[in-house]
């Protein structure tokens, strides 16, 4: 870089020195870490995500179909959906959903055969006798694995048969069929589908404890049964900063027995707003519990349950708790990403290779004596926002004394601005603008701004 010329005159220098902001390019970024699942692969591992059927297109599709290797319907395959009306099947989102999956190399998780809710209303308010339950049970099983034979790298057959105690749940299944019913879906659908991996999934079996006992002595079982239970799917359904201090040797005890276990369900929900302080627990969360499964040999599978906050289950369910994934509502890598490529042997700092992005530039647009005028340029390309948050923290004393386009306070060094009611939306390949004024004295760098 060439010196700057001896005597010049202030205001050149100042306009040289916004001239430079202006023109100023960043060094190139270190080469971004490979997509989530080149890392788990590298480990023996897959690394897999809830999705919806419908939303596989644009930056979602393309998010879904680069970064993981498996896929796990939320809800196509559950029985109220493929079965609303006795006889009469709904195949449309699942067979999508698979479609998608083998046009992008990734397996598929079939979720769930046997679960006390998500069932229809001819089936949970009839009156039946046990061989005529267990003939629905039997059809139901038989139908939609074999529908799918050859296309579903596992099932979850058996979904939270267990109470917080390790008692069984009194549920239409185990009242109308006793304990045998889990034996029985087993084996139909390993009739089905013999290549099929078979799981029992359940939640609040991540530690050892009365929960995850019961279901470690029900495994135990039916290994010495000779029933074809293939893996436990533990759904770490987990709150911010208690991943239990036994998840791998939990893990290994199931191991031991001579069965897959899998990371089926993985979110880490907190407390709304997320601060930034919520966020690096979130990631240290995240990456305990990929850590915990990497360091054991038979641990096959993480599934994050949903990899965007904007198709999340958890604010409908748990009011005032949110931002429980690894991208955020508007398809941008939160720290849990880091969290997860760092125990698959990844970075924490390179951003993931993605379909597109929305961004932030601020520049100065002029500058005098103690003032200055500033903008911020919003521009998406493969991703598109609804609405728009942006910030930054003066490092040299400025202070905003007036803006246009945006709403903008300022705490301290602190500078938040969100768009006006006619500007949050920035489509794919679009762009919005909003202007400041503000003071400064002796120095204006410019600062590193975040979009939120």
């Amino acid at each position: 870089m060439r010196s700057l010329r001896a005597g010049l005159p202030l205001a050149s220098l100042a306009s040289l020195l916004t001239g430079a902001a202006l023109l100023f390019t960043a060094p190139a970024a270190h080469a971004a870490d490979p997509p989530l699942r080149d890392l788990a692969a590298a480990k023996g591992k897959v690394v897999g995500t809830a999705v919806t059927g419908s939303r596989l297109t644009g930056a979602y599709g393309d998010i879904a179909g680069s970064q993981f290797g498996s896929l796990t319907p939320g809800n196509a395959m559950k029985w109220e959906t493929v079965e609303p009306t006795r006889g009469s099947f709904n195949w449309t989102e699942a067979d999508q959903i698979v479609a998608f999956a083998q046009a992008h190399d990734q397996q598929v998780r079939g979720h769930t055969l046997v679960w006390h809710s998500q069932n229809p209303g001819w089936l949970t308010n009839g009156t039946w006798t046990p061989a005529q339950l267990g003939g629905l049970l039997q059809n139901h099983i038989s139908t939609e694995v074999g529908r799918y034979k050859g296309k579903i790298a596992a099932w979850d057959v058996v979904n939270e048969p267990f109470n917080e105690d390790g008692t069984y749940r009194s549920d239409l299944w185990y009242n109308g069929l006793g304990p045998g019913y889990i034996a029985n879906a087993l084996t139909w659908a390993h009739a089905a589908d013999p290549d099929a991996k078979l799981y029992i999934n359940d939640y609040n079996v991540e530690g050892v404890n009365a929960k995850s006992t019961a279901l470690y002595d029900l495994v135990k079982s039916l290994k010495a049964q000779g029933v074809p239970i293939g893996g436990v799917g533990l759904q770490a359904h987990l709150i911010l900063g208690q991943v239990p201090s036994t998840l791998q040797q939990n893990i290994q005890r199931f191991a031991d027995l001579g069965v897959d276990v899998a990371i089926t369900e993985l979110d880490v929900r907190m407390q709304l707003p997320a601060d930034s302080t919520e966020l690096a627990q979130q990631a240290a969360d995240f990456k305990s519990v990929v850590a915990a499964c990497t360091a054991v040999t038979c641990c096959a599978n993480v599934t994050v349950w949903g990899f965007t906050d904007a198709d999340s289950w958890v604010p409908g369910t748990f009011p005032g708790y949110g931002a429980a994934t690894p991208y955020d509502e508007n398809y941008q890598p939160k720290p849990a990403y880091h969290g997860i490529a760092e125990a698959l042997g990844g970075s924490t700092t390179t951003p993931p290779p993605g379909p597109g992005a929305c961004t932030a530039a601020y520049t100065v647009t002029s500058q005098w004596n103690d003032g200055f005028t500033g903008q911020v340029k919003i521009s998406c390309s493969g991703a598109s926002l609804s609405s728009w948050k942006v910030g930054w923290s003066y490092g040299a004393g400025q202070r905003i004394t007036q803006a246009w386009n945006a709403a903008c306070t300022q705490s301290g060094t602190t500078v938040s601005c969100a768009n006006a009611s006619y500007n949050g939306a920035v489509p794919d390949g679009g762009s919005v603008t909003f202007g400041f004024n503000a003071s400064w004295s002796g120095s204006n760098p410019v600062p590193a701004v975040t979009l939120g």
